[in-house]
C-alpha cells in the first residue's frame, strides 16, 4: 500500500500553490505595466514631434532608459508597477496602436498653455454683417410709437398687422377705431396699409399690441389743442346732460359744458340735440378733461369783430384803483390809469366815473385770455386835455382816432 503511494502524498502543499499563484499575478501585472509605459512613452514622443513641427517646443532630450525594478528595493507597489501613468486611460487606449493613443491628462492640460495667443485680426470678422444681424434682431415697436403696417390676417377678435418685426402686431377689435365697428373685414381688407400706435411692447413671442383707436384719440387731442391755442369758437351738438351740465362730442372726444357756462343754464336738459357755439376752458389729454363754455364763445365771437387801433365806445362798469372796466357790449375792456391821460391826474374820478360813456382806442387784444386794452390818452391834443375839456375830446374822437391810428402803426413798425 505504501509502495503504490497515496493521493495525499502526490498533492502539493496548499502554501506552495498560493505562492505560485501570487508570483503569476505579479508577473502579469509587470507585463501590463511595461506595455503601458511603452505606450505612454510612444504617445509622449509623438506629441513632442508634433510640437516641434508646429514650432511650439524645443527638441526633447532622448529618453533615459528606466532603471530596473531590482535596483529599487524600497519602492512601493504603486511606484514599482507604474500605475500612476495609467490614470485617465481606458483599456481601449492601452490596446490600440501607439499613434492612436491619447496624451495623458497632464500633457493634454499643459499643451494649451504653450500655444501662442491669437488676436482678433486672425479671425474673419465682418463688422457690417454683425451690425446688420443686430438690426434684424432689434425689437420693432416701442410703447407710444406710431408705425405703418399692412393688414395680413383677420380674426373674430382682432386684426394682425405686419409692422416689420419678427412677429406681426395684433390689434384687438375694441381698438380698431373710434366708435363701434361691426364689420372688420370691410373696414380692414387684407393688404390695406394703415398707421397704428403701439400700446404694448413685444411679448415672449415677439408680438406687440397696436391700436388705431389710440392713435385717433392722440390726433384728436392734438387738433383740439391747436383750436384752443388759436382761440377758436367751434360748433358742437349736445348729446347728454347731468346735474352739473351737458355733454357733447368734439373730434371724437367727450366734452363737458358746465351749467354756469351755458346761456340758458336753468333749462339745460332741453338743450339735448341742439347745436351750440363753444370756446375752450380746459384741454388736458393726460386727465382726459375737455371743458367748454358757451358764454366764453359769445365773448370770443365779439373778438372777431375787433382789432387793434379800432375806436370803440362803452360805459364805465367799475372804477378800480388801477383803472376802469368799460362794458363794450358783452365784453369788458380795461382802461388802465396810465392810459387815461398824458397829464398829471390826482384821481381817476377826475376824468371818468362809473356810468360815464367813454370812447377809446383798442391798443391790446388777447382772445385767448379775453383781454382788451383801451387808451384815451392818444385822443388828446395837448397833454392833459381830458382833464380840462373832456367833452370836446369825446366829441372829436372819430377824427382824432385817424391820427392816433397812424401813430400806432408807426410804433408797431418801429417795434417790429
Amino acid at each position: 500500500m505504501a509502495a503504490n503511494g497515496s493521493p495525499q502524498q502526490n498533492r502539493k502543499p496548499l502554501q506552495v500553490m498560493q505562492i505560485n499563484r501570487r508570483e503569476d499575478e505579479q508577473d502579469r501585472l509587470q507585463r501590463e505595466a511595461a506595455e503601458a509605459r511603452a505606450a505612454a512613452d510612444a504617445a509622449a514622443a509623438k506629441a513632442q514631434r508634433l510640437e516641434e513641427a508646429a514650432g511650439l517646443a524645443s527638441p526633447a532630450k532622448p529618453p533615459q532608459p528606466p532603471q530596473p525594478l531590482a535596483s529599487q528595493p524600497n519602492a512601493s507597489d504603486e511606484e514599482r508597477f507604474g500605475m500612476g501613468e495609467l490614470e485617465g486611460m481606458t483599456m481601449a487606449d492601452l490596446l490600440g496602436a501607439p499613434d492612436d493613443k491619447p496624451k495623458p491628462r497632464a500633457a493634454a492640460a499643459a499643451t494649451p498653455q504653450r500655444q501662442q495667443a491669437r488676436s482678433v485680426d486672425d479671425f474673419d470678422f465682418d463688422e457690417e454683417a454683425f451690425l446688420a444681424a443686430l438690426d434684424e434682431k432689434a425689437p420693432v415697436g416701442t410703447t407710444g410709437e406710431v408705425v405703418t403696417g399692412t393688414v395680413i390676417s383677420l380674426e373674430s377678435d382682432g386684426v394682425y398687422v405686419d409692422i416689420g418685426g419678427k412677429a406681426p402686431g395684433f390689434m384687438p377689435k375694441s381698438e380698431a377705431g373710434l366708435g363701434v365697428i361691426t364689420n372688420l373685414r370691410e373696414r380692414f381688407p387684407k393688404g390695406l396699409e394703415i398707421e397704428v400706435l403701439v400700446t404694448r411692447e413685444q411679448n415672449a413671442d415677439g408680438m406687440v399690441t397696436v391700436s388705431c383707436r389710440a392713435l385717433a384719440l392722440r390726433q384728436s387731442w392734438d387738433r383740439v389743442k391747436e383750436m384752443e391755442k388759436q382761440g377758436k369758437v367751434v360748433q358742437v351738438i349736445v348729446n347728454g346732460f347731468n346735474r352739473g351740465g351737458v355733454t357733447c362730442d368734439l373730434e371724437g372726444l367727450r366734452g363737458f359744458i358746465p351749467r354756469s357756462q351755458l346761456q340758458d343754464g336753468e333749462n339745460h336738459q332741453e338743450l339735448v340735440g341742439k347745436k351750440l357755439g363753444v370756446a375752450f376752458i380746459e384741454v388736458n389729454s393726460e386727465t382726459r378733461k375737455l371743458v367748454l363754455s358757451e358764454k366764453r364763445a359769445a365773448v370770443a365771437a365779439l373778438f372777431t369783430d375787433l382789432e387793434v387801433g379800432q375806436l370803440v365806445e362803452g360805459q364805465v362798469a367799475a372804477v378800480k384803483p388801477y383803472g376802469l372796466f368799460v362794458d363794450l357790449g358783452g365784453v369788458s375792456g380795461l382802461l388802465h390809469q396810465s392810459m387815461i391821460t398824458n397829464g398829471s391826474m390826482r384821481s381817476i374820478r377826475e376824468v371818468f366815473d362809473q356810468g360815464d360813456r367813454v370812447k377809446a382806442l383798442i391798443t391790446e387784444l388777447d382772445p385767448g385770455r379775453g383781454r382788451i386794452g383801451l387808451n384815451t390818452a392818444l385822443l388828446e391834443g395837448p397833454p392833459g386835455e381830458l382833464l380840462v375839456d373832456k367833452d370836446t375830446v369825446m366829441a372829436e374822437a372819430a377824427d382824432r382816432a385817424s391820427r392816433a391810428q397812424s401813430l400806432l402803426k408807426q410804433q408797431e413798425q418801429s417795434a417790429g
